[in-house]
C-alpha cells in the first residue's frame, strides 16, 4: 500500500540518456557497491499481489500535535509487470473529501538487493519522491529525505503484520534526525476474493490529452538505431532488433511500455511509465533498466505536430544537456520514435536513437 502524503518531485539519479550512453560505452549503470548482502530479497513483496480491500486512516496535519485524522475506504490492487522485474499497485479509495486515486511502482535493485517505491496520485500525474530500503525479520523498511511544509524530514515507509490475507503498511514522519517518529498514514488490507478497481471519469473541459497513446497500445516488432558517441562528431551507429509491448495501466491514466532488444553492441531492455496529469495536459514519461531498482529523470511533454514531445535535461559526460524524446503513428501498422540530444540550448539537435515499429498482429 503506497502513500498519500504530497511531496516534492523526486530528484532522480539516472535518466534513460545517461543510461544508454553508459551502456554503448560498456559502463555499468550505478556505482558499484562496496559491501553486498547475500540474501536475494526480489521476491520480498510477492505477498502484495492480488485486489485487497483497505481501510487507510491519514493524520490531517503531521508534526503538529494534531490528532485529528480522515478516513478513507476503497480497493487496491497489486500485479508484476516486466516480466516480474517490477509490481505496479493501483488505489482506489472514498474518504470526506471524495474520490482519490493513487499508482505506486516498486522497482527492485539486484546489486544493492534493496527496493524502491514511488509513488504518483491522480491530481498530479508526477512521480513524488521515493523511498528506498528492504526487508528485515519479515518486516519491510524504505526511507528516503524530504520536504514537508518547507522542513527537512525523513520518511519511513512500513510493510509488517504479513500474512496470506492481510497486511498493513504505515508511514512516518521524522523532524529530529529519526530520533523520534510520527504515524502519518495508516493501512489496514484485507485480501478480496475478486474485482478490480473502477475507471477513471474523463478529464475535464480543456483538451483532453489522456488518449494520446491510444495508437501506441499492444505489441511491435521493434528495429533501432543507435548513436554510440554522441556530440562527439563521430557517425557509428548500431543496431538492434527486438520486440515493445505497451499495455493500459491504472485504468489509462497510465500505460507501460516494456522493450527488448539485442544486437552488435549488447542486449538492452528497459520500461517506460507514461503517466498523464489532468491538471497540466501534460504527459511523463519514467524510465528504468534491470539493474538499476529506481526510475530515471523524467520527460515531460504533449503532442506537438502530430509527436508525442518530451523533454527534459540530464548530464553527459559532465555536461548539462537537453534530451528530446517523441514517438508518433506513421499508420494503425507503424509508428517510430526518436532521441536527441542538444548541448546549445535547444538551438541545434542531434538525433542518437531511433526506433522503428511494426506492429505484431
Amino acid at each position: 500500500m503506497s502513500r498519500i502524503r504530497r511531496s516534492v518531485c523526486a530528484v532522480l539519479t539516472v535518466g534513460l540518456a545517461s543510461w544508454l550512453l553508459g551502456w554503448g560505452a560498456g559502463i555499468a549503470a550505478g556505482a558499484p557497491a562496496t559491501k553486498q548482502p547475500t540474501r536475494d530479497g526480489s521476491h520480498d513483496f510477492d505477498f502484495n499481489f492480488g485486489v485487497w480491500n483497505t481501510h487507510i486512516r491519514r493524520l490531517a496535519h503531521p508534526l503538529s500535535g494534531s490528532k485529528e485524522y480522515i478516513e478513507l475506504n476503497g480497493t487496491v490492487s497489486v500485479r508484476k509487470v516486466w516480466g516480474g522485474r517490477a509490481q505496479l499497485e493501483e488505489i482506489e479509495t472514498d474518504g470526506p473529501n471524495g474520490h482519490w486515486q493513487g499508482m505506486t511502482l516498486f522497482l527492485y535493485n539486484p546489486a544493492s538487493r534493496q527496493w524502491s517505491q514511488t509513488f504518483v496520485n491522480s491530481a498530479s500525474g508526477q512521480f513524488a519522491q521515493g523511498t528506498i530500503g528492504s526487508f528485515k525479520n519479515g518486516r519491510g523498511e524504505l526511507y528516503s529525505q524530504d520536504t514537508y511544509d518547507g522542513r527537512s524530514i525523513l520518511v519511513r515507509g512500513l510493510w509488517s503484520d504479513i500474512t496470506p490475507n492481510a497486511h498493513r503498511y504505515e508511514e512516518d514522519y521524522s523532524d529530529d534526525g529519526g530520533k523520534s517518529w510520527e504515524a502519518v498514514f495508516l493501512a489496514d488490507l484485507t485480501r478480496k476474493a475478486s474485482g478490480v478497481p473502477s475507471e477513471a471519469a474523463a478529464p475535464g473541459a480543456q483538451r483532453d490529452g489522456s488518449h494520446d497513446f491510444d495508437f501506441d497500445i499492444g505489441s511491435w516488432k521493434t528495429h533501432s538505431r543507435r548513436l554510440l558517441h554522441p556530440l562527439s562528431g563521430a557517425n557509428d551507429w548500431v543496431d538492434m532488433d527486438g520486440a515493445t509491448v505497451v499495455s493500459k495501466v491504472w485504468g489509462g491514466k497510465a500505460n507501460l511500455a516494456e522493450f527488448q532488444a539485442d544486437g552488435a553492441a549488447g542486449p538492452v531492455e528497459l520500461m517506460a511509465l507514461r503517466i498523464y496529469d489532468p491538471k497540466a495536459h501534460q504527459w511523463s514519461i519514467n524510465f528504468a533498466t534491470p539493474n538499476v531498482g529506481t526510475l530515471g529523470v523524467p520527460g515531460v511533454g504533449e503532442v506537438r505536430d502530430g509527436r508525442m514531445q518530451f523533454l527534459d535535461q540530464e548530464s553527459i559526460n559532465g555536461r548539462a544537456v537537453l534530451v528530446r524524446f517523441e514517438i508518433w503513428s506513421i499508420n494503425p501498422t507503424t509508428a517510430q520514435s526518436e532521441q536527441a540530444f542538444s548541448d546549445d540550448g535547444g538551438k541545434t539537435w542531434e538525433v542518437n536513437w531511433i526506433n522503428q515499429y511494426t506492429r505484431i498482429g
